[in-house]
Order: structure tokens, then sequence, then C-alpha cells
């Protein structure tokens, strides 16, 4: 198959672009794609579409990239949000499922919700129709269109030099809030917050002078200590507020004190509870602004309390977070989805740098201190039985020094991040050199490239000919299947450009186990992987390696794993992982069916996908029914992704669903008619639970459900 160099001349935009037009491999039509998050959306055409560059001012909405062109119907590969703007922005259509709208002559703004943001100009009728599984919008004739993209991926605008000094810390935490793209209640959006500066410890403070945070009126005091700056990285960034010194930790609109920053949870908790209560009352209030969507935590807010919606949205920031903290925070919290990520820090000088990173995933973070991070000179309880011995669990380089296992401290957030000394067993081993790998990733625009190596006979099952990955016609993969592969082999595939390597088979002390020795990654001049599955015994040193030496993440084992038990999270997380759940959630739900914790973990940047989800959000259904009821309780857990991150919405595909949901863990569990269950299982690839049964989606059949 033709690599995109090889198809260069059908690239509109440069190659260096975040986003990239190609006409499709198949057919007449339009394939969007975003280079740097290696995603893909083809738009399909009745014939053949001539391409020029288009202007990128044309859109109320920023756009990376444009082409204008003349086209008289878009088939889409699936169904999406479409939401029709006029002039003024004001939204006049909402569009997804079993739609009709019939738009009269005149100048529109389509926003298509796909994996990668999209928007049509059109002067003329539009008339958008759908099913359960197409959607096809249609103009006035053969109409002139500029079609734009904006990619979800953010990297920091600029890098920030700080020493370890609590004030200069400040400082540079202050310059977080420079990335919000609005201080309206829309900076909920995860698409208009932006990246924050990039920390990098140095000798001395360095703030750039393109480095300029919004005037909100907003501050924060905290002492003077790295623990407590820590803990408020992420609050600062949402709010656009500055950071500085104060005898007790608290938040301040317009230099009057709002809210002190104690309580039975200490500072972290209480900055917690704010980011929560504010971010939540933003997500209704916004339903105010350009987007006036049915928002399900809207209508319950409005029966507990009298929210003045519009007057919020057109309030100051200072002001209008000022009143959202008059509101009772239990009357809110309730509301608030369950947060995705909740980082853990020890408060050490190099944690900072690591901020950025926390604060733009808008994590929770915890700071931990001795006896809230459980430390051990051996493996975890329920772990014993895997490991052959303590020599066994030491690291490739053949140290006899027992690995430090870390238990981060609980919480009820999605996913967990470690960022410090030890192996952590419930969390994401977080490591600022994955983090930086991805946001210095750029894709070719080409098909995902996947390689599964097996060098262990005994776990071929594990394998099937490459059948874990690629069955969805929008997203073309490449997959080679590799086994038994000698030392050199190995270290030149490692080398080579690829989305995803799924290794199966030994990793010794020594390395790799190939047919003619160990390979360790140790000995590697550099990486091409950017992620992998490493599902063979003791493969955290070799991952960690990997990381170091260019890839951006990946699962990994702690100690020995027995070929039956670990056949089966491969083929379980390789599925998972096809879906798009990220490296973090993929082992999430492996851990719903089999023993992970303690066994497996994720180290480097866990948020990366190698695939994309069809809706944009990932997400696993629980189905059941009581003999005596004629419909089905459906319960949608949704998982983050690496765009749509929380502050997005959520609309299951069912016609007696009219309302939308934030993100984030379980959404309530709604009351669906069996037609409802049978589309809804068959829309796309994801996990389900059937009366506590685990299956994919499209493998249940309507006789099957209860």
């Amino acid at each position: 198959m033709a690599t995109d160099r090889d198809r260069s001349r059908d690239v509109v935009v440069p190659a260096r672009m975040t986003v990239g037009f190609l006409a499709n491999e198949e057919g007449p039509g339009i394939t969007v794609v975003d280079r740097i998050e290696g995603r893909r959306f083809p738009l399909s055409t009745p014939r053949a579409v001539g391409l020029e560059s288009g202007a990128v001012d044309r859109f109320r909405e920023p756009v990376d990239a444009a082409v204008s062109c003349r086209i008289e119907e878009l088939q889409l590969p699936y169904v999406v949000g479409v939401y029709v703007h006029d002039v003024n922005g004001e939204m006049v259509a909402e569009c997804l499922d079993f739609t009709r709208r019939e738009l009269p002559a005149g100048e529109y703004e389509l926003e298509i919700a796909a994996p990668i943001k999209i928007f049509l100009r059109v002067s003329g009728a539009v008339t958008v129709t759908s099913s359960s599984t197409e959607m096809r919008i249609a103009f006035e004739g053969d109409a002139p269109i500029v079609v734009g993209a904006r990619s979800y991926h953010e990297r920091p605008a600029a890098t920030v030099t700080t020493t370890a000094v609590p004030e200069d810390l400040m400082a540079a935490v202050s310059t977080f809030g420079s990335a919000l793209k609005t201080t309206s209640p829309e900076r909920s959006f995860p698409s208009l917050r932006g990246h924050p500066p990039a920390i990098e410890l140095g000798d001395a403070l360095d703030v750039p002078d393109a480095v300029t945070p919004p005037e909100t009126g907003l501050r924060i005091e905290v002492p003077r200590n790295r623990a407590a700056v820590y803990a408020v990285a992420t609050l600062a960034h949402y709010l656009g507020a500055r950071v500085t010194p104060g005898s007790e930790a608290r938040l301040l609109a317009d230099d009057e004190v709002v809210r002190t920053l104690d309580g039975p949870e200490g500072l972290e908790g209480a900055v917690t509870d704010v980011l929560r209560q504010v971010f939540l009352l933003d997500c209704v209030v916004r339903t105010e602004g350009r987007y006036k969507f049915e928002l399900h935590e809207r209508r319950l807010l409005d029966k507990r309390a009298d929210i003045p919606h519009r007057e919020l949205y057109d309030t100051p920031i200072s002001e209008r977070v000022r009143r959202y903290l008059d509101v009772p925070a239990k009357t809110v919290l309730e509301l608030v989805p369950t947060w995705y990520l909740s980082t853990h820090l020890a408060p050490s000088p190099e944690s900072a740098e690591l901020l950025s990173y926390a604060a733009n995933a808008l994590s929770i973070i915890g700071i931990e201190r001795p006896g809230a991070a459980t430390a051990r000179p051996s493996p975890p309880p329920g772990y014993e039985e895997l490991v052959g011995s303590t020599d066994s669990a030491a690291t490739s380089g053949g140290s006899p020094e027992a690995p430090r296992y870390v238990r981060v401290s609980e919480t009820d957030a999605l996913e967990r991040a470690w960022v410090g000394d030890g192996r952590a067993v419930n969390a994401n081993d977080l490591r600022l050199t994955g983090v930086r790998n991805r946001l210095a990733h750029e894709s070719t625009g080409g098909p995902i490239d996947i390689a599964i190596v097996c060098n262990d006979q005994r776990m071929l099952a594990e394998v099937e000919d490459g059948e874990l990955y690629g069955d969805r016609e929008e997203l073309p993969f490449e997959v080679a299947v590799y086994r038994d592969l000698s030392r050199d082999e190995l270290r030149e595939l490692l080398a080579t450009d690829l989305n995803f390597l799924h290794y199966i088979g030994h990793v010794e002390r020594a390395g790799f186990a190939c047919r003619d020795g160990a390979l360790d990654a140790a000995e590697l001049d550099a990486v091409g992987v950017d992620t992998f599955l490493l599902n063979g015994c003791r493969s955290y040193d070799q991952g960690t390696t990997l990381v170091d030496k260019g890839s951006v993440g990946g699962i990994v084992t702690h100690g020995a794993v027995n070929d039956p038990s670990a056949t089966a999270v491969g083929r379980l997380v390789a599925g998972v992982l096809n879906a798009g759940y990220s490296l973090r959630s993929a082992l999430a739900i492996a851990g719903r069916r089999r023993p992970v914790e303690g066994r497996y973990t994720v180290v480097g940047d866990g948020a990366v996908q190698i695939a994309q989800s069809e809706n944009g959000t990932p997400n696993l259904l629980t189905i059941r029914r009581e003999p005596e009821d004629e419909e089905y309780e459906v319960q949608i857990t949704t998982y983050p992704a690496l765009g749509p991150a929380i502050g997005a919405c959520y609309t299951p595909h069912a016609p007696s669903v009219s309302r939308y949901f934030l993100v984030g863990g379980d959404l309530p569990p709604l009351r669906l008619s069996l037609p409802e269950v049978v589309n809804l299982l068959a829309l796309e690839r994801v996990p389900v639970v059937v009366d506590g049964t685990f299956r994919w989606s499209t493998d249940v059949s309507p006789d099957e459900l209860p």
C-alpha cells in the first residue's frame, strides 16, 4: 500500500501543517487528516472533487487549514453531531441520528463533530438527513464550499524556565492562564483551553515576553512551599489566575477573598472542590452561548437552585466566579461528572516540569507525602504469586537492588498518574520524556502502522494473523506480523517508525528474548515506535527504556505472567486500543475482567491513543433487564480521549434520548427499547457487559439480550 509520501500530490496544504486534505483512497471525496494525532475522517461525494486553497478567515471558529471546492452532497462514514449556525453564530439546527432538516437559502457555517473538528462554509439551501448508521449533507446544486478543519492537538506555545524556589514556581504557574482561548464559560470546552506553557528547571526564572496571562482579576495566594504551588496549578490554569505568596491559601477576586482554601481534606481537597464547582457551573451557563444544548446537568441544577444563567454568562469572570461560589457546594458537586485524571506528585523540584501536562488535562493534583503514598521494597499484596523471585524483578541492567513499589492514594477519578521515584502499582508511571515525545510527534497522515511480534510459540493464540487490529473501513491500518525474530531483526523493527508495537514473548533481565539471545533496549540508539504493549514477563524496565529513547508510552508488566492469562489480557487490551481507548483506559477496562493491578501498568504518557473513537468519546455499555420489564436499563461509562476530554458533551444515538450529558464516568442509567439497544450495539465496536458477561457490542445478537 502506498505511503503518505507517495500520495503527496493529493495534499492541498503543506505536510508540515497540522491538518491536511487528501483525495479518498476508495471512491470520490475528501479525507481530512490530523497529522499530529494520526486521525482521519473521510467525506464521500458523488463525483471527484477539485480542491484549491481556502481562506481560514471565512470561519467564525478557529481552523488550522481550509480548502475550497464545489460539492453537491457529502456522505459521512457514520453518524456524528452536525450543528448549523447562521452568520451571527446562532445555532439554527442540531442534527444527530434520525434527522431530516431542510434549511432555506442562506449563509451557513456547519460544524461536524468528528474525531477532527470540521467546518463547512456555504451559501444556499442545506439539507441534512441521517439514519442510525449514515449521514448526508446536500447542498443547492454544485455549491461552492469552503471546508476548514482544526486539530484537537495542542502544544505548549512557549517554555518558561524556573528555579525550584517557591516564588519562581508561582510566577511560572501564573503563566498557565495565557493558554486560555476565552475567559467566558466556553473555556469549559476542552478545545478552548489550550496547552499551558511548558516548564523547565534552570538556574534562573525566565518568562518569555509572549507569555501573557489574561487580566481576570483572580488571584490565588499560597504559602511559600512547592507542595502548595503544585496543588493549585490546574485551578490557576482554568481560572486564568495569578499565584502569589501569602500566609494562608485563599482565592481572591478583585483583591477580595472569596474562598479560603482549607478544609477537612486540606489544600488539595479545597482546590478540587472549587475547581469542580466552577467547572460544572461554567458547563451549565455556557448553554446560553453558541451551543444551546439541552444539557442534563442544567435540567437537574434548575430543580435545585435558581441560577440566572444568561446574566452569569454576560458577567466578567471575576464576578462570575464569586457568584458561582455563593451557590451551596452540595447543590453543585453532586452533579459533577467523574473526573478523568488525578495526578499524584512527589513534592520534589523535578515534579514541576509535569505541572503543565497535568493542568492541560485539567487533572486534579495530589501531593504525595510520607504516609500518603505507600512505598514497599517488595511487590504489593496479590502480586507475589506472579513473581519468580526478588532477583527476577530487578532491573534489566542486572542491578541487585529490588525495585521500590508505590501505591498512590485512592481517588474517585477514572484514571491516576504518578510522578516520582518508585514504580506505581495502581497508577500510570507518568514520565516527562513520554509527554515530550508525544508533543513532538508528527504523523505522516497515512495508515496506522502496527507490528505484532510473537517470539514465544506458546502464545501464538494472541496473534491470529493480525486480526486483532484494523477492521474499520474509515480508518486504514497496516498490520504486519513477525515471528521468532533475531536480535538484529527486532533492533531494526524497534527503530522503524511505527504507531504501535504489540510484543508477545519473554522478557529476561538481559532484555527481549530473541531466537539468538536477548536484546536490551538500552543498546538502541533511538526508538521509532510510538506506543507499545510488551506482553511478556518483567517488561517494565524495557518499556521505560523505550520511552526514554523515543516512545510516547506503553503497557508493561511488573513481574512474571503466565501464558494463558497474558494471552487473554493481550487480546482484550488489543481490542480496546483498536476501538480508540487510551493506554490508561484500555488497562482500566481490562481490569474489569482480568486481575491486572500490580501485574500490568502504563509507563510514559498514558493518555495516548493508537486509533480514534468513532463518536469521539470511548465508552462501555452495561445492559440489564428485569424479567418483568419491557425496557432495558443501559448504563454508559464514558472514557477520556485526547481531544474531546473533560468538558465535552455526549448523547447516545437513541431516539428517546433528546438531551446531552457531560462526559466523565457513568452517565445516568437510560431506559431504552429493544430496537434502541440493538441499534446502539451495532453502531460501533465497544466493550459491553450484558447481564454481567463481558462481550463486544457487535458480537451480541438481539436474541442474546436478556
